[in-house]
């Protein structure tokens, strides 16, 4: 029972109370605009009422006189007169005199009225309203907002309570069939999976299971997924909640929020606790400006007293996932908390195909679809990657009006999900020749440099940011990289500066992603590869950069004389590359002008095109 009520506690819906608290505000207006409303609309009925039949008190006396009067009601200052003719007058008269002293002013007497003349004590409806308006109102809106505050009790002291996601028993149906891929983390993972379905067995042999386990890896390599399959494989609880929902404005609220949630996982053991972006809360403590009392750290704190609180019978684990291992404090990752760090990287061929094969289903596909080669030009794509890009494709063919994706449509996703959608941009003869020539220098210094990948595709065609792009799909996963292939990828990347200079003698901003890259590639030869003649040293990459802001209190770890040996190298190796990349096209120049030729032609050209010029006799 306790975890049903937990359940539906904790599946209630953000901003919930926000829109409680507006409809206090909104009954209150309501209430208030309707009496308004209705005392403007009987002050003013009233009103019209009065002045569409008065006449002068003068009128009143002369009708008396001549004996035309039948009856006459006196209400306070009111005078109202009914001749014999029918006709009703009303009067208004002075409120210091009574209608007696009126008519004894005027030398009259009762006795010309042929009718009754009656007093009455009337309200109107003014007395009546201001008076209910003064005292009453105001004890409506209280009212109304006590009630609305009684109903709402719960929430307005609900800060402290876990706001984790709760899967029940079989609410988890994803299993490690639906997680392609990444067979040596599944295979650990299944070691959480047995002793959460037979913990006994472990416990009969002293094995003390890991109380948290830390999955680490790039953003969308499914670290959520994976999780959510162990919870489903065991059928055990799964508690879900991110790392930032811990936080709040109110201090203490997240070491409650993190009370309340293990609170949850103990009284439904076994179970299974997932925080995702962990490093959100889990950060090396002392790095902040609040020192050791910030939110942040005294929910860390209550983490760690949590994690430690577990005995060897209970049956919680605890799951984590970051990409951002580096910065989580030692606390938390030594043994005792999260034992074990399982690494989850980035999919290799076959991976991707048996990924792309999960994403598949449910889209009608031609079949002359290759997997392989899907999978060859998308190195580098996580899961979520490969997802976005076969929906992409599947919007394509729907825009198109096709019936099935082909593979052209998925080849086109590829390219949009990492360049950009196409964009016609009007530029001038001279814009789109500087184009052409500067994608030719890029593909033509890649075909004569060692270890580059070869040219799949050099269009003129604008994407994204960009007014033209040279692809080089690798043609198998590297798991390293060695210096040749850096200078290599370096030279390349400087080849468009280079056809600049040799064909127009000027130079343009076009070249200013490439030069930023290359420099980064090359920084990182020198300070942390070791590729330089500085010799084996690392140095870190954030000191070693003036511009990169360091902790409070850090100092520089290296001199000034190093640093300016650091910028040397890093120029020397810029420089040997372009000098490289400048004498393979000015060798190769009628090539150069050929494919830019050939661009200005046809915008795109593909591998077989290209490999057409680069070695006419093949």
């Amino acid at each position: 029972m306790a975890n049903k009520k937990s359940n539906n506690r904790n599946q209630r819906k953000p901003g919930m109370k926000s829109k409680r608290q507006l409809g206090i505000f909104n009954n209150v207006f309501f209430y208030i605009f309707l009496v308004f409303t209705l005392y403007m609309l009987l002050v003013s009925f009233s009103q019209f009422s009065a002045s569409s039949k008065e006449v002068p008190i003068s009128e009143v006396i002369t009708n008396i006189r001549e004996e035309k009067v039948q009856d006459i009601v006196v209400s306070d200052n009111d005078i109202e007169v009914l001749l014999k003719d029918g006709t009703k007058i009303v009067a208004k008269k002075e409120s210091a005199i009574s209608f007696d002293e009126v008519l004894k002013n005027n030398n009259l007497d009762a006795s010309k009225i042929a009718g009754e003349l009656r007093v009455e004590h009337r309200l109107s409806f003014e007395q009546i309203l201001t008076p209910l308006i003064m005292f009453g109102f105001p004890i409506l809106i209280l009212f109304l907002i006590f009630r609305q505050m009684k109903t709402s009790s719960g929430d307005i002291f609900s800060f402290g309570r876990s706001r984790a996601r709760v899967f029940s028993h079989g609410q988890s149906r994803i299993t490690f069939n639906d997680v392609a891929g990444i067979e040596e983390a599944k295979r650990e993972m299944m070691e959480i999976v047995d002793f959460l379905k037979y913990p006994q067995k472990y416990r009969k042999l002293g094995a003390r299971i890991p109380k948290g386990v830390l999955l680490v890896g790039p953003s969308g390599v499914g670290k959520t997924l994976l999780a959510k399959a162990i919870a489903g494989e065991a059928n055990v609880p799964f508690f879900s909640a991110a790392g930032s929902e811990f936080m709040e404005m109110l201090v203490g609220v997240g070491s409650s929020r993190v009370r309340d949630l293990f609170r949850m996982a103990r009284e439904s053991q076994p179970s299974l606790i997932f925080i995702d972006e962990v490093d959100a809360i889990g950060r090396q403590r002392g790095m902040g400006i609040g020192g050791g009392h910030d939110e942040r750290e005294q929910t860390l704190n209550q983490i760690l007293i949590e994690m430690d609180g577990f005995d060897t019978r209970t049956d919680v684990i605890v799951l984590a996932a970051t990409n951002r291992p580096d910065m989580l404090d030692p606390a938390l990752i030594r043994p005792g908390r999260f034992d074990r760090k399982i690494t989850i990287p980035l999919p290799d061929i076959k991976e991707r195909e048996e990924i792309i094969k999960i994403h598949m289903r449910g889209k009608p596909f031609t079949d002359d679809l290759k997997l392989e080669r899907i999978a060859k030009k998308t190195v580098g794509f996580s899961g979520a990657d490969i997802e976005n890009m076969l929906n992409e494709a599947a919007i394509l063919a729907a825009r198109a009006g096709k019936e099935f994706i082909s593979q052209t449509d998925v080849d086109e996703a590829a390219l949009k999900v990492t360049l950009g959608s196409e964009r016609k941009t009007l530029q001038s003869e001279e814009e789109r020749k500087m184009t052409a020539y500067h994608e030719a220098g890029h593909a033509l210094v890649s075909a004569y440099v060692k270890d580059m990948d070869p040219v799949f595709r050099v269009s003129i065609v604008a994407r994204g940011g960009s007014l033209g792009h040279t692809s080089f799909p690798p043609e198998r996963d590297r798991y390293n990289e060695t210096k040749t292939r850096l200078m290599s990828v370096i030279s390349t990347m400087l080849g468009g500066r280079s056809a600049e200079e040799i064909v127009f003698g000027e130079l343009t901003v076009g070249a200013a992603d490439d030069i930023d890259k290359a420099t980064k590639i090359a920084r990182r030869m020198v300070t942390e590869f070791g590729m330089s003649s500085l010799g084996p040293i690392s140095f870190n990459g954030k000191e070693a950069n003036p511009w990169v802001a360091r902790e409070i209190g850090e100092a520089h770890s290296i001199s000034d004389d190093v640093a300016s040996k650091i910028d040397t190298e890093v120029e020397k190796i810029i420089n040997e590359c372009h000098s490289q990349a400048l004498e393979i096209l000015r060798v190769n120049r009628d090539k150069l002008d050929k494919i830019s030729s050939l661009l200005l032609e046809k915008e795109t050209i593909y591998e077989d095109e290209f490999k057409s010029i680069i070695n006419p006799q093949e």
